[in-house]
């Protein structure tokens, strides 16, 4: 766990995606808005490629804002403490390196809106009903 600015333990979350491009990036954005300062997230890629600017666009129209976030690879947080490893697609989860034993693993499959074809109007629809999917999932998951 880390410690916040007020002294308070935070929970360490790496949520893992293939690309770290959508999903992932989605998700660090929500659970940071949402969780506030309960976690220390951080999102990361099997095979990082760049953040999408569609995930930037749906995510700027809820007042999240991604645009500084970079695609980062699994291997950067290889070593690291975590008390929770998230996975939000399935290949993800099937690549997923090993994280210590006491490091919890959790897996939600969403769809690949990246994946969608169709013009922007098509592309963004997607990317939106992903995040909500996403967002609703956390909001779940927070309330337990």
């Amino acid at each position: 766990m880390a410690i916040n600015q007020s002294g308070m333990n935070r929970q360490r979350v790496l949520i893992l995606c293939t690309g770290n491009s959508a999903r992932s990036q989605m998700a660090e954005g929500l659970l940071r808005a949402d969780g506030g300062e309960r976690f220390d997230v951080h999102s990361a890629g099997t095979h990082p490629g760049v953040v999408r600017p569609e995930a930037i666009a749906v995510m700027r129209e809820i007042g999240i804002d991604i645009s500084g976030h970079r695609s980062k690879s699994v291997h950067e947080f290889l070593g690291q403490p975590f008390d929770l490893v998230m996975t939000v697609c399935d290949r993800a989860n099937e690549s997923c390196p090993v994280f210590p034993q006491q490091t919890r693993r959790l897996h939600w499959s969403f769809e690949d809106p990246a994946a969608v074809e169709g013009d922007e109007a098509v592309r963004l629809q997607a990317f939106r009903r992903i995040r909500d999917e996403i967002r609703q999932k956390l909001r779940e998951w927070l309330a337990e």
